[in-house]
């Protein structure tokens, strides 16, 4: 499993060199106030591909920061929390343990 494994990669490494040299001619690309760059088309898209990627860890940095202040809030709480009684009061929570 792992052989075959590598030869799809192998073969993915392949074929994207092979759509690289493909598109290897320089693209002009436009900005505003008449400016322009010029470069390869796989440079173009390699940089709004990373582009894309860090916008996309961006907006889910707020998540993350979120979600570990209040697992942090909650593990404080439980440490501060007294130990929990074994008292019964309702049988059918018995049938649980």
């Amino acid at each position: 499993m792992r052989y075959l494994l590598r030869i799809v990669e192998l073969a993915l490494l392949v074929f994207l060199i092979a759509v690289t040299v493909q598109n290897s001619h320089p693209v002009e690309f436009k900005l505003f106030f008449g400016e322009s760059w010029s470069a390869p088309l796989i440079v173009f898209l390699l940089l709004f591909f990373v582009a894309g990627a860090l916008v996309g860890l961006l907006a889910t940095l707020g998540y993350y920061l979120r979600s570990r202040k209040e697992l942090s809030q909650l593990k404080k709480e439980l440490r501060n929390r007294p130990p929990a009684s074994k008292v019964i009061s309702d049988p059918s929570d018995a049938i649980a343990d």
